[in-house]
């Protein structure tokens, strides 16, 4: 595992921690850690912070890396803003790099006929008992499961509703942006269904309007499934079809500040 971080500049300046080749017991390829501290990190040493794991890291900071150049996520400048405008609590981030052609194979929780895949477990497992312990021991961390999230797109949501009800010990907040409810046959509606009791899990749920044929009435599907197990949309579930957005890197931008608005709000923003 790595020991040492690069410091990369941007918009957060020496905020943002790059944690390369970072190696795991359960699957063979290494990947690429980042990191984004808030301002206050610098500010008070003493403080602890909530954590935020991210999938598809190479898309939440950098333009230069995302899957379409010059199209990120833009998570460093939207934190930022909201934590000086006192909407979201101060939260770090770690952006976890996919390994490109592997990336279907580990988002997905159970294996497809046509596309394969089916080792979420062993993601979930590198996630909650190597990553996570790596980050609590670089970085000052508040660990409990309510002030641990993890979220992501795509099949990168559809892991992160996985993970949320699988590892419900470890996460307490999940965030599933436009997530490939499709997969294997709608194989995620079977999990919630078959999760008892239900876990303590506040859960961001999103769709746009202009995704592929089926997608909203998919996620709809999803989210009347968690409502079914005793999510509530006034308590622990935010469901949001947002109105022309596609499925794309840009859409999923503009849905980053509700979504931390909603999962971690600042104690002023939430009286």
């Amino acid at each position: 595992m790595p020991q040492t971080a690069a410091l990369l500049e941007g918009a957060a300046p020496g905020r943002l921690h790059k944690h390369e080749k970072f190696s795991s017991q359960f699957l063979p390829y290494p990947r690429d850690l980042i990191v984004y501290l808030p301002p206050e990190y610098l500010q008070d040493e003493s403080r602890r912070f909530p954590v935020f794991y991210l999938h598809d890291g190479q898309n939440l900071f950098d333009p230069a890396t995302s899957f379409v150049p010059g199209m990120d996520w833009r998570v460093d400048e939207t934190a930022d803003a909201l934590i000086a405008a006192h909407h979201i609590e101060p939260l770090i981030v770690v952006g976890i790099y996919n390994t490109g052609e592997h990336r279907i194979e580990e988002y997905t929780p159970t294996p497809d006929a046509k596309f394969g895949g089916g080792h979420a477990d062993l993601y979930g497992r590198m996630l909650a008992s190597e990553i996570k312990p790596f980050v609590d021991a670089r970085y000052r961390t508040l660990q409990d499961p309510m002030h641990t999230g993890t979220g992501g797109s795509s099949l990168g949501g559809l892991v992160s509703m996985y993970l949320g009800l699988t590892y419900p010990h470890v996460f307490g907040k999940v965030a599933a942006l436009s997530p490939s409810v499709w997969w294997n046959s709608k194989a995620i509606l079977q999990l919630v269904a078959e999760t008892t009791p239900k876990p303590r899990l506040k859960i961001w749920l999103d769709i746009g309007t202009r995704e592929k044929p089926g997608a909203v009435a998919d996620t709809e599907q999803l989210r009347d499934a968690l409502l079914s197990k005793g999510w509530s949309l006034k308590e622990d579930l935010h469901f949001l079809k947002a109105t022309g957005a596609r499925h794309d890197e840009a859409s999923w931008a503009e849905r980053v500040g509700p979504m931390l608005e909603y999962l971690f709000p600042s104690a002023i923003s939430s009286r």
